[in-house]
């Protein structure tokens, strides 16, 4: 079945209700002094955002028909690293943002105290879901999950690409250098969420390029209509501030391609995303979808 549409509609709000059911439970609050922190926890994760990062986990595990509870904790621990990103990103620290998915940041509701820690907790969580029988009973299928989301998450992806994006207001980088900094900042999380679905399938690396190929170009595209939604979109629908990039003078796809470049740019690399699922039947359609998707968001 094509998942075009209302099918991808579909799709995305049961992955929406899973993650929060999941992160229901996993954070249920405790009647002692850690309260405030598990509340914090609990305002970050559960609520808004697109989810997908968990979209395309279960994508992912669907190409090798993984069991669907088991992918919902490999995407729930996606999510985890997701979400204390996105905590600590918003600290006065970093970019001091005050609103996020259409709501006060952390720090805003809570504290700075509450935000680090509660971005702190989120990220070892991630780690204890995957490391968990429950996710695979094979220990090396988890071991290889924990592995490949450290190096996703660590100094050679996500966290090296904020790093960049810190320095980036001070420097000028040409389009080379902002191209690496994304596939750092958001690529690295998406190569692992296609990663994620062989490494549950059993599917050895070699099996696994042109999954990488898909998360590329999809992650370029996705940076690239965020670069967009900062140009041309509105607080409102985007749940966050726009304007922030040209304001702080960081270079960007579209500073330097143009809007009308910089959008050819994307659905060219969604094509292209597209392209690497040509082996592939019917259980690609919702990654395809998604890749289509990726374009045409507003938020």
């Amino acid at each position: 079945m094509t998942r075009g549409g209302t099918g991808l509609g579909h799709a995305m709000a049961q992955v929406a209700r899973d993650i929060d059911h999941a992160f229901d439970l996993l954070l249920a609050i405790p009647d002692d002094p850690r309260r405030r922190l598990y509340e914090a926890m609990r305002y970050a994760a559960i609520g808004g955002g697109k989810r997908l990062r968990p979209l395309l986990v279960c994508a992912s595990c669907e190409l090798y028909a993984v069991d669907r509870a088991a992918a919902l904790r490999v995407a729930t621990a996606i999510e985890c690293i997701h979400v204390y990103s996105l905590v600590h990103d918003d600290l006065p620290a970093m970019d001091d943002d005050d609103v996020r998915r259409g709501k006060p940041t952390v720090h805003r509701a809570f504290d700075e105290a509450a935000a680090v820690l509660a971005g702190d907790a989120l990220h070892a969580l991630a780690f204890e879901v995957l490391a968990d029988p429950a996710t695979h009973a094979d220990p090396f299928v988890r071991a290889e999950l924990c592995l490949e989301l450290a190096r996703a998450a660590g100094p050679s992806g996500m966290a090296g690409g904020q790093m960049m994006d810190l320095a980036a207001s001070a420097v000028v980088m040409d389009l080379a250098t902002v191209t690496r900094l994304q596939q750092l900042k958001t690529g690295a999380l998406f190569g692992f969420c296609l990663e994620a679905g062989a490494i549950m399938g059993r599917i050895p690396p070699e099996g696994r390029t042109h999954l990488r190929g898909y998360a590329r170009n999809v992650g370029l595209a996705f940076q690239i209509v965020d670069d967009l939604i900062d140009v041309e979109g509105s607080a409102e629908t985007a749940g966050k501030a726009v304007g922030k990039d040209a304001a702080a003078g960081k270079a960007t796809f579209v500073s330097h391609l143009g809007v009308d470049r910089a959008r050819e740019q994307a659905r060219l690399l969604v094509a292209q995303a597209i392209e690497h699922l040509s082996d592939h039947g019917s259980e690609a359609d919702l990654l395809r979808a998604i890749a289509s998707y990726i374009i045409d968001r507003d938020r």
